[in-house]
């Protein structure tokens, strides 16, 4: 679902995502999208049982379901910027979350950005991802 606003950006909140309050899941401003923030949250806004692996997947399908809507591909992410509440955890699995993005997003990567916080606004989450991606003309 999308709405246009006065300044002609497009608000794009897929219908298989919580309903945002007060936020939008993205924004596409021209041929840029702006993507949200997203944890692990399912349709029912609970985070994803299981740890770090179960809950990347999840804050990133998330992200990408975002981008389709717009109209983009994963391969049109151009940043992408994880806050996580457990570096180490993330790094110790780093190996299977390289295999996971991979599997969702094919070999290519934006440039990056993984930053530590003490907490995220769903306390159970271990992730956030978000992101910004330039969609060509096709």
């Amino acid at each position: 679902m999308s709405n246009q606003t006065a300044v002609g950006n497009r608000t794009i909140n897929p219908e298989s995502l919580p309903k945002p309050s007060g936020y939008a899941h993205g924004i596409l401003a021209g041929n840029t999208v702006f993507l949200g923030g997203q944890t692990a949250l399912d349709k029912d806004m609970k985070i994803v049982p299981g740890g770090i692996l179960e809950q990347f997947r999840q804050a990133f399908s998330n992200v990408l379901a975002t981008l389709t809507e717009a109209g983009g591909r994963p391969e049109d992410l151009v940043s992408v910027t994880i806050y996580l509440t457990d570096v180490d955890d993330y790094m110790a699995n780093g190996r299977e979350i390289g295999k996971l993005w991979r599997e969702m997003a094919g070999t290519e990567y934006p440039a990056m950005a993984g930053i530590g916080v003490s907490r995220l606004w769903q306390k159970e989450a271990l992730i956030e991802i978000q992101g910004i991606a330039v969609i060509p003309e096709r």
